[in-house]
């Protein structure tokens, strides 16, 4: 693609998964409320016998709503536009009709070939530009606004849309596997991280899916209904609050972190 502008108005992808790459299930959080409101189903998928480890992601059972119980299996598909959205709130905006979503769990193996195996089908789904999202934990207070990173490894896309190139070195997950694949393929990508605040064990954050919400709308010019959101998002912090007023030692160390904020 020769417009990494197409961020705003492409075929867009949105990337999550699960695991080391989602603190506070903020990401894939962003990314199951995007399917609903969009009403996508599955349009590509890969075999979990080839990339998962079943005693590190296991299987789940659930119960269904014809009252049957079934098996769901870790994996990862991409889920696209039917042209008739499931939720009375739509997504708007420039690119709303043709956003796809990839969403699963992160591999245990021949993370390659999984990753060349799902950029192959974003090829084939015609898609312009990938944005991936990510969470991270961090020493961010819960009572301020949540910070998002957004950085891309592309410098037409950091020229595009303003962002910077991540400085980070050291181990990394699948989201920075998949977008050296599609940046080796020609599809831009921009990666959204949120902080997470660390001290804060119960997930899932709803105040993290927020900010990565309020990001992807920024760079992209979608309009995305919350839903109740922002209600729980203020009952997240006022939980937080709760805990921190029965802990001296909480309460200081998150009076330090929004002095140094």
């Amino acid at each position: 693609m020769n417009q990494p502008a197409g961020f705003e108005g492409g075929r867009l992808l949105v990337v999550a998964f699960e695991g080391w790459n989602d603190a506070g299930e903020a990401a894939t959080g962003a990314a199951k409320l995007l399917v609903e409101r969009l009403g996508l189903v599955e349009i590509a998928g890969v075999d979990p016998e080839l990339y998962f480890d079943y005693q590190f992601t296991r299987p789940t059972v659930v119960l269904g709503d014809d009252g049957m119980r079934r098996l769901e299996w870790p994996g990862a598909s991409i889920l696209g536009p039917t042209g008739v959205p499931a939720d009375d709130d739509q997504v708007t905006g420039p690119g709303a009709a043709k956003l796809h979503v990839l969403i699963g769990a992160e591999p245990a193996r021949s993370w390659k070939g999984f990753a060349a195996e799902l950029v192959d089908s974003a090829l084939t789904a015609d898609i312009d530009a990938i944005v991936l999202l990510g969470a991270m934990l961090a020493d961010a207070p819960h009572t301020r606004p949540l910070a998002v990173f957004a950085s891309s490894e592309n410098p037409e896309v950091r020229a595009a849309l303003g962002v910077e190139r991540s400085s980070y070195e050291g181990p990394v997950g699948i989201l920075s596997v998949l977008a050296d694949q599609a940046e080796r393929v020609g599809i831009p990508t921009v990666s959204l991280w949120a902080s997470v605040p660390h001290y804060v064990h119960n997930a899932p954050s709803p105040k993290a899916v927020l900010a990565l919400l309020g990001k992807l709308e920024e760079l992209t010019g979608l309009s995305i209904p919350r839903g109740s959101l922002e209600a729980d998002a203020q009952a997240w912090e006022q939980g937080v609050d709760a805990l921190a007023a029965d802990d001296e030692e909480m309460a200081g160390y998150i009076a330090q972190l929004e002095q140094a904020r």
